[in-house]
């Protein structure tokens, strides 16, 4: 009898330890961290060159509060932009109020080139200052973002007419045909007679440089797919209001565009072939050459694995394809698309993944042929900032080419255009944002790492070399606030061979010698890569959840991009992969590493494309993820936007949709999982938590679901961040948050 009596007083302490893990001391410090922001000065923000000057004006918060500089790139001379205390005076009798813009900062400033005006946007309004006078007006209100639409524009009423580069003619569309009036005499020419409600002519209409000939498309509309939504608290009448969203899905009807060709000196049409053309997904991107002898356009095909440049003989309507793209998987044309003519129209620059990797190619425009690589190795091009065919030098961001550092890290490198002279301009082992004067000749570079403070100076794009000294980040205050940096963790990939990069962070109270539950923050989009690679002091996704008692990871995994293709092409069809392999394996290094990580009590959480993979981990992997908490997301691709699910899974012509599907799979759930939902969320429907929802009902499991009224496409806001603390701290110290209601 007293065996069982301590027993079960031993059994009744360890739970009170096991409840008592989580203070509510830990949940206020939790919601404090966002102060860490306010203790980091000196970091220079909204760097904007001058129009085509050499100067440049930037925001810094300094212990006195938010300055603005000017500097002169030619002279190295730095001044204020204005005179802060002066402008907060006669701001403030302006408005009749007190104002301290060093703690409110403006917002869209813009600076004549004179230095005499300025325009900018204070509390919702647009004003705008002398700078001599310090004299203000406003100028209107600042207009809220429109709503998303994920539908096409056919373009077919939303231009005026365009007039002939001599200014004879003007082209217009006049009950769906092209029509051209002579200038002098007024008269009017049809061009076009077939087109009509069903199939008509774009109003965007291309002129060839010598006048006489006109490019058009025209437009066989598709079906109209909507989305509803219910907005159920609006904030002005009672009753709820029905809105409605233009949002094409995979496998809907895309308008098919025809290309077109109109000869104007003998008022007729070229017949073009364009049946080859006609299982599109795009045709556009019309373009002129400079003798008048053909056009151009860009044809994507639907399904994202053919992409080609055409050109069109502008005297027979014959065409050839001069660039061709083609993948057994995907091409990337929302993310890796480059495309540079030379005025000559002798070459084109060309960005293409040919080789495995990211790469600029010089190409031959008379036939295609590729004259040289310009890029090469296993690294990546990730986007071109400036091409100078004067002296054939490309200005372009890559990554990887280092291979002593993180291959994320964005470096800027200068090459000519037959490959010679690859410079890089900002050497330090870094992540770097740099933004440019007009001319290209001056660039501002700021660069940090994870663990480093960001440093900003000027440098000159002939050499990269460092001109002035801008700004130095300080972060004392920060780290006598016991700030943990996180720590950059190296694991090999589901291949052994493939290094996977990313991060763990602390509480500010890390102690080593107990043990911690895990929380992946995931956002697996193939369109990008999304582990922090630059200094920051607050993390909303994160840093207060780790406060509470977590150890938080995040890495990016195979599937998502700025690697090589074959680490991008596992995505294809595979959305429920989400690199799962690698993280899995990722974080149990980690753990192996750190004794303080617990890999059996592992949760993961995520937004939108991470909504559908923190769910996708309890239906694919509840082995190793226990709980979820899973925001806004695509739970069937099928449900989700054309656009991007179509770059990443193809046309829904087999079953790889329904096999990544959660609502298919919403069996399988092992775990616990929470839900959290924006009402009007119209980035993805939000139809498709709901349908997730209702399969876990119908197969009987058990789940959280938070919806949020009036709330679009969203993690959560401050309300789900609360909810998102207290499930993990629910499921892992099975302790119930504070009672916020006896407040």
């Amino acid at each position: 009898m007293k065996k069982i009596i301590l027993g079960f007083i031993l059994l009744f302490f360890s739970q009170y330890c096991l409840f008592a893990q989580v203070s509510e001391a830990d949940f206020e410090r939790a919601d404090s961290l966002s102060r860490f922001n306010d203790l980091v000065y000196g970091n220079m923000t909204n760097v904007h060159w001058i129009e085509d000057s050499h100067l440049f004006w930037y925001e810094v918060k300094l212990r006195k509060g938010i300055e603005f500089k000017l500097v002169d790139a030619d002279k190295q001379r730095v001044k204020p932009l204005f005179n802060t205390e002066k402008f907060e005076i006669e701001f403030g009798k302006f408005l009749g109020k007190e104002i301290k813009i060093r703690k409110y900062s403006l917002r869209n400033i813009s600076v004549s080139k004179d230095l005499k005006g300025l325009h900018f946007e204070y509390e919702g309004t647009k004003y705008k200052c002398d700078l001599k006078k310090y004299v203000f007006e406003s100028t209107g209100e600042v207009k809220g973002h429109p709503d998303k639409h994920w539908g096409w524009t056919d373009g077919a009423y939303d231009f005026e007419p365009f007039y002939a580069p001599d200014s004879c003619y003007l082209a217009y569309i006049k009950d769906y045909n092209v029509f051209v009036k002579d200038v002098k005499t007024g008269k009017e020419h049809q061009l076009s007679y077939d087109g009509c409600l069903g199939e008509f002519y774009s109003g965007e209409l291309f002129w060839s440089p010598d006048s006489k000939k006109i490019a058009a498309r025209r437009i066989r509309n598709n079906t109209k797919h909507y989305i509803h939504l219910i907005e159920s608290s609006p904030n002005d009448r009672l009753e709820p209001k029905l809105l409605k969203r233009e949002y094409l899905k995979p496998g809907d009807a895309l308008p098919i565009a025809k290309p077109c060709l109109f000869d104007v000196e003998g008022l007729k049409q070229i017949e073009i072939d364009g049946t080859a053309f006609d299982q599109q997904y795009s045709l556009d991107k019309i373009k002129w050459n400079s003798n008048s002898k053909y056009f151009t356009f860009e044809f994507n095909q639907r399904g994202h694995q053919v992409y080609q440049v055409v050109k069109v003989n502008a005297k027979t309507g014959g065409y050839s394809v001069i660039v061709n793209e083609q993948s057994d998987t995907f091409i990337d044309y929302s993310g890796k698309y480059y495309r540079f003519d030379t005025q000559d129209d002798t070459k084109i620059i060309w960005a293409s993944e040919r080789d495995g990797w990211n790469h600029l190619y010089l190409i031959d425009a008379a036939n295609g042929n590729v004259i040289n690589q310009i890029t090469k190795g296993e690294w990546v091009v990730r986007g071109v900032e400036y091409i100078n065919e004067e002296d054939q030098t490309i200005i372009f961001r890559g990554s990887g080419k280092n291979k002593n550092e993180d291959p994320y890290f964005v470096h800027y490198y200068k090459v000519k255009f037959d490959g010679s002279g690859l410079t890089d301009l900002t050497p330090e082992e870094m992540n770097h944002d740099a933004v440019f004067s007009q001319d290209f000749k001056w660039f501002t570079d700021t660069y940090s790492k994870v663990d480093v403070a960001p440093v900003s100076v000027l440098r000159n794009t002939l050499d990269g070399g460092k001109s002035m000294d801008l700004e130095q980040t300080d972060i004392k205050d920060l780290l006598a606030e016991d700030f943990r940096f996180p720590e950059v963790f190296v694991a090999k990939a589901r291949d052994g061979k493939t290094d996977i990069w990313g991060n763990i962070y602390y509480p500010t109270n890390f102690d080593p010698n107990k043990k911690y539950p895990i929380i992946e923050y995931i956002y697996a989009g193939p369109q990008a890569a999304f582990s922090q690679k630059s200094f920051r002091a607050y993390n909303y996704a994160f840093s207060g959840l780790a406060e509470l008692g977590f150890i938080v990871v995040q890495m990016d995994g195979m599937g998502t991009s700025y690697r090589s293709k074959a680490f991008h092409d596992v995505c294809f069809k595979n959305l429920k992969d989400a690199g799962f392999p690698d993280r899995i394996k990722w974080i149990k290094a980690a753990a192996e590493k750190h004794a303080f990580m617990d890999t059996t009590r592992v949760g993961i959480f995520g937004g939108s494309a991470g909504g559908q993979n923190s769910t996708a981990a309890l239906l694919f992997h509840p082995e190793f993820y226990k709980a979820a908490v899973s925001s806004c997301g695509c739970h069937d691709n099928r449900m989700d936007k054309m656009w991007w699910n179509e770059q990443w899974m193809g046309l829904p012509d087999g079953d790889h949709y329904k096999e990544c599907s959660n609502i298919e799979n919403a069996y399988r759930l092992k775990g616990d999982l929470m839900l959290i939902l924006g009402e009007l969320d119209d980035n993805v429907d939000p139809s498709s938590t709901m349908q997730l929802a209702d399969a876990l009902i119908k197969a009987g499991k058990d789940f959280e679901l938070v919806v949020l009224p009036g709330v679009g496409h969203t993690l959560g806001g401050n309300y789900g961040e609360m909810k998102r603390r207290d499930f993990f701290v629910e499921c892992f110290y099975k302790q119930l948050s504070p009672d916020r209601n006896s407040k």
